[in-house]
């Protein structure tokens, strides 16, 4: 993913306030594990897929509302349901 940093990926040049945001990485005992996350809606219905970074890190532009963020990695997949409120960031660690 583009702008990842060590601490996570970097929200310069994002107004947080206009945005709804999902956002958080993958790990497996402590370390990042690289895969993909989708995004699904209420309904359980796909909405979006994204690649993790190297840091296990990820990032969805999303409406506001309940969600469910799924892992899909080597080993495993593991879910996180998630509620998006415009203007803050919805943090989400998912360990598999």
């Amino acid at each position: 993913m583009c702008g990842a940093t060590k601490g996570g990926l970097s929200r310069e040049g994002i107004d947080v306030a206009k945005e709804t945001i999902i956002e958080g990485s993958v790990q497996r005992d402590g370390e990042p594990v690289v895969g993909y996350v989708r995004l699904l809606n209420s309904d359980g219905e796909f909405t979006a897929e994204v690649p993790t970074s190297a840091t296990g890190a990820f990032r969805f532009f999303a409406a506001p509302g309940s969600w469910t963020v799924r892992a899909l990695v080597p080993g495993g997949t593991a879910d996180r349901a998630v509620v998006a409120t415009q203007g803050e960031v919805a943090e989400v660690l998912i360990a598999v």
